[in-house]
């Protein structure tokens, strides 16, 4: 299964995440086909960074209602990635 750049969704920005950055963890929002390898072999390849941990946790999505409509929201994967220690990624500097 070939996985790009292009399946990582978003950088969470939140409370709790900003506490993790503060220690050289980031927590990624993906798409649920991405793995663990997967993952560690886009951080080598597009940061030139090898992960010294993942955590992984499947995000079901929410259902919601939208004008009566009962609807869902779309299922991720979300990964909390450890860096070695003084590794930053451009333009992700809290």
């Amino acid at each position: 299964m070939a996985v790009d750049i292009t399946d990582i969704k978003a950088i969470l920005y939140t409370d709790k995440s900003f506490q993790l950055q503060e220690r050289d963890v980031i927590t990624v929002k993906t798409s649920p086909r991405v793995t663990k390898n997967s993952l560690k072999e886009i951080f080598k390849r597009y940061f030139n960074i090898t992960p010294v941990k993942i955590n992984s946790l499947n995000q079901r999505g929410k259902v919601k209602r939208f004008r009566g409509v009962k609807g869902k929201q779309n299922d991720f994967k979300k990964f909390y990635v450890w860096l070695p220690e003084g590794a930053k990624i451009p333009g992700l500097e809290v």
